[in-house]
């Protein structure tokens, strides 16, 4: 089975799990994930927002388009990443995914990372940090890659090792200029990151 099959049939497990309903009642449809299935890198934000939900893909609003930008910056493409939420339905008027969502969600995020096995996971802001590194404060430790193993969740003996690459959410530079900067300096050490991995 390929890549791509593995993941319709995640994407499939999530609405026969029927997981969040309360979220599922409010959303217009499930925001899965997006890209290239064989990315080294994937990107994690934290929930789908409005024209999100209306598209069904992931990043395509205001922020979206600060990251295609970011990712020009360092000659990269949709199409070469993979790019998801942890949470896959938006919440009602934006508001932050709650915990027990984000706990929800998690098995079924791990199940894309175990497919795609990429070698770095960018996290887009704190929610999305936190998933992996519960203790990480993002406006200390942005752009500081860390590495991390997850043990596979049906069998613990297999892990994957990745780094973890926390940045601010695309969508905080949108309401502080300030945060712009930052989050392209920080962006900028993707490519040094995958040299060094693949060295």
């Amino acid at each position: 089975m390929s890549k791509q099959q593995q993941l319709d049939e995640i994407r499939q497990k999530i609405l026969d799990d029927n997981v969040t309903p309360e979220l599922v009642e409010t959303a217009t449809q499930l925001v899965f994930g997006s890209g290239n299935p064989d990315a080294e890198i994937v990107f994690v934000g934290e929930a789908p927002g409005k024209k999100e939900d209306l598209t069904g893909e992931p990043f395509v609003g205001a922020a979206g388009k600060f990251l295609d930008e970011m990712l020009q910056s360092v000659n990269l493409q949709r199409k070469d990443i993979y790019i998801t939420n942890i949470v896959k339905y938006r919440p009602p008027n934006n508001r932050d995914p709650l915990p027990e969502e984000k706990k929800a969600f998690l098995p079924y995020l791990q199940a894309q990372l175990e497919v795609i096995q990429p070698k770095v996971v960018v996290t887009l802001g704190r929610h999305s940090a936190n998933s992996f590194l519960p203790d990480l404060q993002i406006s200390r430790e942005h752009g500081h890659p860390k590495q991390v193993q997850l043990a596979f969740r049906d069998d613990p003996s297999q892990v994957l090792e990745v780094i973890i690459l926390p940045l601010f959410h695309p969508a905080a530079a949108l309401y502080n200029g300030g945060l712009r900067q930052t989050l392209l300096d920080d962006f900028l050490t993707i490519p040094d990151i995958i040299k060094k991995i693949t060295h």
